[in-house]
């Protein structure tokens, strides 16, 4: 909102805050958990329910790991995305 004033730029929606500086295989993985968190609420975004997500999506950790990389940088995505839903 404080860009909208001070430099008369379009406000951004959440959903484009999260996807700024994500590749196209972090995008889709982030949208599949954007819609679980819609659909089922808040507790879709807590870590523990992470390894559910992946198997929703890609089948097995190891083709999670195939499309986005290392677990760790998974984690990271998925706690990194949630700083700019609020």
């Amino acid at each position: 909102m404080l860009a909208y004033i001070a430099f008369a730029l379009a406000p951004v929606t959440r959903a484009e805050r999260v996807m700024q500086g994500l590749d196209y295989t972090q995008r889709e993985f982030l949208g599949f958990v954007l819609d679980h968190y819609v659909q089922r609420g808040i507790g879709e975004l807590d870590t523990d329910k992470l390894p559910h997500l992946i198997e929703l999506k890609y089948n097995t950790v190891s083709d999670a790991i195939a499309e986005l990389g290392p677990v760790k940088n998974i984690r990271e995505v998925f706690t990194g995305f949630q700083r700019y839903l609020y």
